[in-house]
């Protein structure tokens, strides 16, 4: 009978190892999926920064570009005409609709 009390318990401890072991797997690999999530987050945050820096560089570029083409004075005119609208005193502005 004592050898019986003995299995009884050494199975207890047994399951009770098992069931430590279990939860604890299972943990951590919760713990692992969150950890990709969080890594493919942050990669679609790289992209989409890197996409912003790419179009920074461009537009760094282009004004570049332009400051390098003329004069003070006439980078104030250009950006006067095309982006503010504005003409010169008595001068005529034609605008083309027809999106060509």
């Amino acid at each position: 009978m004592e050898q019986r009390g003995k299995k009884k318990r050494f199975s207890v401890s047994k399951l009770i190892f098992w069931g430590v072991l279990v939860v604890m797997l299972g943990s951590m690999m919760v713990s692992f999926i969150q950890n990709q999530v969080e890594i493919s987050s942050k990669k679609q945050e790289l992209e989409a920064v890197q996409e912003q820096l790419e179009a920074q560089l461009a537009q760094n570029t282009e004004l570049t570009r332009i400051l390098e083409e003329g004069t003070e004075q006439e980078i104030i005119e250009r950006i006067a005409r095309d982006q503010l609208g504005y003409a010169k005193p008595g001068e005529r502005v034609f605008v083309d609709t027809s999106g060509k």
